[in-house]
């Protein structure tokens, strides 16, 4: 009943937000002569009631264009490969010349790939930038089948095999323990299409290090209790009639909770920016909010395993991680560069859970292994921000142009 008691209650707020779209187009309480004052304070509160939603939709990337070399070029997407679960988008550069090609392997945690504009936006500047566009899960039939962490994999390789030998991988977040694995499994195989470099930005590969309060999270109840708990069923009003689901709401939830004092004051200074008419200043508070608040749905299998094998028994770090059937073996990576990247504030992904994949990965040679520790950021700024585009992006840049 989970699902369907948020459904019910979005369904009984839709009215209010309607009424307050209407109310704004006739001009909020300074069209009834109220005065000026009182009308912009009518306005930004009609505003804020109208936002007061969750959106399941992909928001746009919205990069039009990037600068390349001392020029702007357009940027256009495509969709390169379209799977039940997820697509493949490649971001097209008209007219540039060939570039390293790059995987950006987004987490699966609630949100849109979206959330990694400013990651895409950077890397496209010298590289073909392609990422994993994750589907709603409840918008995916059920007779699409189920989607867990060996598919994860198993996609992760089949899009590898899409944009062809030679390429590039870098993992944000969660995603980094099924890159390692697919690459692990890719090497074994002696794929042709295994990446040229691998890089590892702020994932859970070892959570026994350092445990944050996610970690503890994850581990203080019994499997069972997040099958039973936070597990919902698909309206029937949606494709994914039918579907057990982790919703986005709940996961969306769980991370204000973590910091609502700051997300109270962030709401608050939104209203007094646009009852003051500072509508450019109040407009980044409300794009991140607008991203913020478009969530996903995780298939159940997915985000059960995740918990038990990647957070409750951290099977890739103690070497019993299996896919369909067969070990997964780092050691197996022997040509694949390796970057790990830390954020010296990481609340979510401690120092030392992801540079454990040097231990990991011990076949390879000290040449081919990088760990970057980026002082003063927390989780987001690995990936985001000023320190990402100035001091993150350019080592890995580097790594990559010294393996083309």
């Amino acid at each position: 009943m989970l699902y369907q008691t948020y459904q019910f209650q979005d369904d009984m707020i839709a009215p209010m937000r309607r009424w307050a779209k209407m109310a704004m187009a006739m001009g909020g309480v300074g069209a009834w002569g109220f005065g000026r004052e009182a009308g912009s304070r009518s306005m930004a509160a009609l505003e804020m009631l109208s936002r007061f939603e969750l959106s399941h939709s992909r928001p746009d990337f919205a990069i039009p264009s990037v600068p390349v070399g001392n020029h702007r070029t357009r940027v256009t997407e495509e969709v390169a490969l379209d799977l039940p679960f997820g697509n493949l988008l490649r971001f097209v550069k008209e007219g540039e010349p060939s570039q390293p090609k790059v995987l950006v392997v987004a987490p699966l945690s609630g949100h849109f790939a979206t959330l990694l504009r400013g990651t895409v936006e950077k890397l496209l500047e010298d590289h073909d930038v392609y990422i994993t566009d994750w589907k709603n899960a409840r918008d995916v039939p059920l007779s699409d089948g189920r989607f867990g962490v060996d598919e994860y994999i198993e996609y992760l390789i089949r899009f590898l095999e899409e944009i062809g030998p030679g390429g590039h991988v870098v993992a944000v977040c969660q995603p980094c323990v099924q890159a390692l694995a697919a690459v692990s499994i890719m090497s074994e195989d002696r794929h042709p299409c295994t990446p040229r470099t691998m890089t590892l930005m702020a994932g859970p590969i070892d959570v026994r290090e350092s445990p944050t309060a996610v970690n503890d999270l994850a581990n203080e109840k019994p499997l069972r209790w997040f099958e039973t708990q936070v597990i919902g069923t698909v309206p029937w009003r949606w494709k994914g009639r039918g579907r057990r689901v982790y919703p986005g709401f709940v996961q969306l939830i769980s991370f204000m909770a973590m910091n609502m004092e700051r997300h109270k004051a962030a709401h608050q200074k939104m209203y007094d920016l646009m009852a003051a008419g500072k509508d450019e200043e109040a407009k980044k508070l409300k794009d991140f909010y607008d991203e913020y608040f478009a969530v996903l749905d995780l298939p159940e299998e997915f985000y059960v395993e995740t918990i038990d094998r990647v957070f409750q028994r951290a099977q890739l770090a103690t070497g019993d991680f299996m896919y369909k059937g067969r070990k997964v073996d780092p050691a197996a990576i022997t040509r694949t560069a390796l970057l790990t990247v830390e954020g010296g504030r990481d609340d979510i992904c401690a120092l030392g859970q992801t540079a454990a994949a040097h231990e990991l990965c011990r076949s390879l040679r000290p040449h081919l292994k990088r760990h970057h520790l980026q002082a003063n950021v927390g989780h987001y700024g690995v990936f985001s921000g000023k320190r990402w585009q100035n001091e993150i992006y350019p080592v890995v840049r580097n790594l990559i142009l010294s393996m083309e």
